[in-house]
């Protein structure tokens, strides 16, 4: 989030004032988002949110916690009349789920009989139950594991929205698609274009681009279903027509790779982010890894002849898609049973299984998305500014005329 004026302190990035902060449990009645910074007379509507929400929650393996939920939004400030006044947008999402669990997620006080039910002394491997009921000094992981929940990056989904609908004024889409779950990866080197994301945008299905695949990738989670197992697997994001310039070399906390980086490897269960061909790069050759430039005299740009380094130089966007992949590890709710260790009795178990998915990828893109929309909206108002739309676009068209003077006379 961006750093105020009266934070001189902390270490954060310093560029932009726009921000967003999530709250609410995954089986309490409503998750809440507040978007922070946007200008004013942007075009809002809330049928683009429900959208980017249903494609969240869209994907072959997903668990029954899907069947229960039909993901809504509901703008409560910031918004009138279709555009936003400049002040924070407030939305809230139903947990509909909410209605089996009054008694156990109660905010006021209960009776020591409600307080008992389903409570959590038994931690489940993988999960942020024993580590955080550890830190937060909790003696019952339902106080960590509501939150820790997937359930919270629905809401996540919903800023995203907002920032994806701000970067389109500019020209600036986002999409994903899934490039690998389990054993079964799209092939080295392969390029996806952007009418083949386009056309995977609303797959219900595993959102692979190529149609052999996805018959492959779904056969795969079946396998994992039928054996009481997980899979894990990476997704894609590309940016469309990013401008040159976003980020800086200057600060360490300014290189537009290294935010990427830390925003996509804040969702749920990814362990790894690579930008561009960042992982095969390491074992080829100098001459194979680098982009040659070129100037097309036609559009007074300049260009890459590839595109290997993912948009990114340096710290900065170079002006070619930005394309960042997220590798997310197997969910670690599942049948199959593993050892633990009962928090407060210390006698082992083996972990119970709650109701949970066995793939999260094609979802985890859609997430991806909106933490990558995030980031480039807190980088082009950063860079661009203004109180209102008309404002920053203005400075933005400056800009966009000033590279095509470059280099200066």
């Amino acid at each position: 989030m961006g750093k105020r004026a009266s934070d001189p302190d902390e270490m954060t990035y310093t560029g932009t004032m726009f921000s967003f902060v999530t709250a609410g449990e995954s089986h309490g009645p409503a998750l809440v988002t507040i978007v922070d910074g946007l200008p004013a007379n942007l075009e809002v509507g809330t049928d683009f949110i429900d959208r980017e929400l249903t494609r969240r929650q869209a994907g072959f393996g997903r668990g029954g916690r899907m069947r229960i939920e039909s993901d809504r939004v509901r703008i409560l400030s910031g918004v009138r009349h279709g555009r936003t006044l400049g002040s924070p947008v407030a939305m809230t999402i139903e947990n509909r789920d909410w209605k089996n669990w009054e008694d156990v997620m109660s905010p006021g006080v209960v009776s020591n009989e409600v307080a008992a039910k389903r409570r959590v002394t038994r931690p489940r491997p993988g999960h942020a139950d024993l580590v955080g009921s550890q830190k937060f000094d909790q003696s019952d992981a339902r106080n960590i594991l509501e939150r820790s929940s997937a359930r919270e990056t629905t809401a996540r989904v919903a800023a995203g929205a907002l920032a994806k609908l701000f970067l389109q004024a500019f020209g600036i889409e986002i999409l994903s698609h899934t490039t690998a779950i389990g054993a079964v990866r799209l092939p080295d080197g392969f390029r996806v274009s952007w009418e083949q994301l386009e056309s995977a945008r609303d797959d219900a299905v595993v959102r692979c681009v190529l149609g052999e695949y996805s018959a492959r990738m779904v056969a795969e989670i079946e396998r994992a279903q039928q054996e009481g197992d997980t899979l894990g697997g990476t997704f894609e994001v590309v940016v469309r027509n990013p401008p040159v310039g976003l980020g800086s070399h200057t600060s360490w906390d300014r290189r537009l790779d290294g935010r990427l980086a830390q925003a996509v490897m804040s969702i749920n269960a990814v362990k790894a982010v690579e930008i561009g061909d960042g992982v095969r790069a390491v074992s080829d050759r100098g001459s194979a890894v680098h982009d040659e430039i070129a100037f097309d005299s036609g559009t007074g740009r300049f260009r890459r002849l590839s595109n290997r380094a993912g948009g990114l130089e340096g710290g900065m966007s170079n002006g070619e898609e930005i394309r960042v992949v997220g590798y997310l590890k197997p969910i670690p709710t599942l049948r199959k049973a593993l050892r633990s260790v009962d928090m407060v009795s210390k006698e082992p178990f083996l972990a119970a299984h709650e109701r949970s998915d066995t793939c999260v990828v094609p979802a985890a893109g859609v997430i991806g998305e909106a933490m990558v929309a995030h980031v480039l909206a807190q980088d082009v108002l950063g860079k661009f500014g203004g109180d209102s739309m008309v404002e920053t676009l203005r400075n933005y068209s400056g800009y966009v005329e000033q590279l095509s003077r470059f280099p200066p006379g």
